[in-house]
């Protein structure tokens, strides 16, 4: 599958970050999904999410099927179906069963993920899992949050070669058999922080602290991430940004994008392109067109701006959500 609007890259070398990165990707999620290496323009901002993604949903404390059920629900909370699917899949391989009917933990994780963009839901006040588990659950909502934002502007509906009717079902079973040994595989937590050097874990982060593997993982992400943006996103376009997303409550943005437009008036005209695709980014992604991510091309050339600002709002969003939940 391509990813839109960037550039293929050739292989890098297996000495290179991007090479560290996918070998442990391939070892240990089982292939090199395109959530990941959509990343690779970026080979910091790769090996973040890796570890963002490996700490939590590979790594963490509970049962994998029940991030897996985090990570499902939140893709659908989100209208992100590539990622629906993804893990829906994984979680059949994780179970072994299509459905999870009788399952009533799994059943109260989803409704928990499922109320991760309502901060003032009782279920986040009151989750169905205990302290030691909840840095790899809320780390897991967050990273889809983040990942749900930027697959739903790069990559297709699916990633199942067949995506309807029988045919999807065939593939998922396929799909959910070959990645079955990767997900039994013993993963040890922290394995995945030599990528990157030490960072300081933000302030709105402190839900990770009681897991030194998560709370290293997302410092190093965010930092990188911080990193990206900066280069890629305007002082006022970030400003503005941060604004809106300081405001906003969780709810959808609108059938409209006139609030978008109200917004960014208060640009410049040159800056005002990359204001757009920032603020639909972090709010309402399904919204990016191609239209607007050509716009801000124009402005801003090259593979390495559109991923560093992409990458910059998307979590800036997931951060926000994970500051309630």
């Amino acid at each position: 599958m391509s990813i839109r609007y960037v550039t293929a890259m050739p292989r890098p070398s297996r000495e290179s970050l991007s090479g560290k990165v996918l070998e442990e990707i391939r070892r240990e999620f089982g292939s090199e999904a395109e959530p990941f290496t959509l990343h690779r323009s970026l080979p910091e901002v790769l090996a973040g999410a890796w570890m963002a993604c490996r700490e939590t949903l590979l790594a963490g404390n509970g049962r994998r099927e029940a991030r897996e059920t985090v990570a499902a629900t939140v893709s659908a909370l989100n209208c992100c179906p590539y990622c629906v699917d993804a893990h829906s899949l994984m979680l059949r391989a994780a179970t072994g069963r299509a459905k999870q009917i009788g399952d009533t933990h799994l059943r109260d994780i989803a409704a928990w993920a499922a109320a991760t963009r309502t901060p003032q839901s009782a279920l986040l006040r009151d989750p169905p899992f205990s302290p030691d588990e909840a840095p790899a659950f809320r780390g897991t909502a967050v990273f889809f949050h983040y990942i749900n934002r930027m697959v739903t502007i790069l990559l297709g509906s699916s990633p199942l070669p067949l995506k309807t009717g029988i045919g999807k079902e065939v593939s998922m079973r396929l799909a959910a058999w070959y990645f079955t040994p990767a997900i039994r595989k013993r993963k040890i937590p922290g394995r995945s922080l030599w990528l990157l050097p030490e960072a300081p874990l933000p302030p709105d982060l402190s839900w990770a602290e009681p897991s030194p593997a998560i709370a290293g993982a997302f410092a190093r992400f965010a930092h990188t991430v911080e990193i990206a943006g900066t280069a890629a996103c305007p002082d006022p376009v970030r400003a503005l940004t941060d604004d809106a997303i300081r405001r906003w409550d969780g709810s959808d943005a609108g059938m409209t994008t006139q609030w978008c437009e109200a917004a960014v008036a208060r640009l410049n005209e040159i800056d005002r392109p990359s204001g757009r695709l920032a603020l639909l980014t972090a709010l309402s992604p399904y919204r990016v067109t191609p239209e607007l991510v050509r716009d801000f091309s124009e402005r801003m050339p090259g593979d390495r701006a559109l991923i560093g600002m992409l990458s910059w709002c998307s979590l800036k969003a997931a951060r926000k959500i994970g500051s309630w939940i």
